[in-house]
């Protein structure tokens, strides 16, 4: 199966804050003035694409990475391919650095985060045209450079390609009209509670009008689990218990690691979207995005032990 992941590459510095950052925000001002003294600092491989490729990749797919990198990516690449990523469709330019992600998480995985784009402004440079559209399953559209998104979202549609919109954290980038753009003949929207609010807000959409334009929604709840929805039906899925709670920065991206798993093989939405809380399960019990290890043995062995039995992954 060939898997294309667009989206951002990074080096991410994570933080903890041990308080709560709602007992410094106060309601009705309209000017914020605030600084947290952290007591955790971790720096680590990040960006939504590769982050989603660590996941397919964990659960026995080979995805390739489209994306773009800068002069510093040499070791990153070195390490992906030892994943399983395949990055030959990765550029890194010589004359940029890589993006630079950092969060500050709250005791209430809340968090407040700032994103330098580096060389993830060059995506848009990229490019599906040269690619045999036949040789390709299925493509996720990951939060990058906001005009490389909507670009490969047009050459999708034209090449007949089959893509999931993913917006994310480029929500608060792109307006109402540039959202209808990246929706538009979309196999799926992935989205989280508050993004959903906030793709209806911009482009004035509800459910029904969202899933005249992509063939499914599917919308991420936190520790409420997630939904699969389409113009006829509605599957919603729990957590998988996690084993502890370490940081949820990268469990979104790694939820859709195993959605997209679930939808190149066939599988039914509810073993599909268990899949998908499995793998972001895995993730938040680690700090980093792609510091979580299994084999597809031992995460079969926890679907069972989580969800019970699915006769789909026998042959697994």
């Amino acid at each position: 199966m060939s898997i294309i992941v667009t989206g951002s590459i990074a080096t991410d510095y994570l933080m903890k804050y041990p308080g709560h950052f709602r007992e410094h925000i106060l309601p009705g001002q309209d000017k914020l003035s605030v600084s947290f003294l952290v007591e955790e600092k971790h720096m680590s491989r990040g960006g939504v694409g590769p982050n989603i490729a660590y996941s397919l990749a964990l659960l026995g797919q080979r995805p390739r990475l489209m994306a773009a990198a800068g002069q510093d990516f040499g070791d990153y690449r070195a390490w992906l391919e030892a994943q399983g990523v395949d990055t030959s469709l990765t550029v890194a330019f010589a004359d940029e650095f890589t993006a630079t992600f950092t969060v500050i998480t709250d005791l209430d995985q809340n968090q407040i985060a700032e994103f330098h784009a580096g060389a993830m402004s060059r995506a848009r440079e990229l490019s599906f045209r040269g690619l045999d559209p036949k040789g390709i399953d299925l493509v996720i559209i990951s939060p990058n450079d906001p005009a490389g998104m909507l670009k490969y979202a047009a050459e999708c549609r034209e090449l007949g390609i089959k893509f999931i919109f993913d917006p994310s954290q480029q929500l608060a980038r792109l307006d109402g009209a540039q959202v209808l753009v990246g929706l538009e003949g979309a196999h799926a929207l992935t989205v989280n509670d508050y993004e959903l609010e906030l793709v209806k807000s911009k482009t004035g959409l509800d459910d029904a009008g969202i899933l005249d334009r992509v063939r499914l929604l599917v919308v991420t709840r936190g520790p409420d689990g997630a939904s699969l929805i389409s113009r006829d039906r509605r599957v919603d899925v729990p957590v998988a218990k996690p084993r502890a709670i370490a940081d949820p920065t990268g469990v979104g991206d790694a939820f859709r690691g195993g959605l997209i798993t679930g939808l190149v093989r066939g599988y039914p939405w509810e073993v599909t979207g268990r899949l998908g809380a499995l793998a972001a399960t895995y993730c938040l019990e680690q700090v980093g995005t792609m510091n979580h290890r299994y084999t597809v043995a031992e995460f079969v062995a926890r679907y069972r032990e989580s969800f019970g039995d699915a006769p789909e992954l026998v042959d697994w």
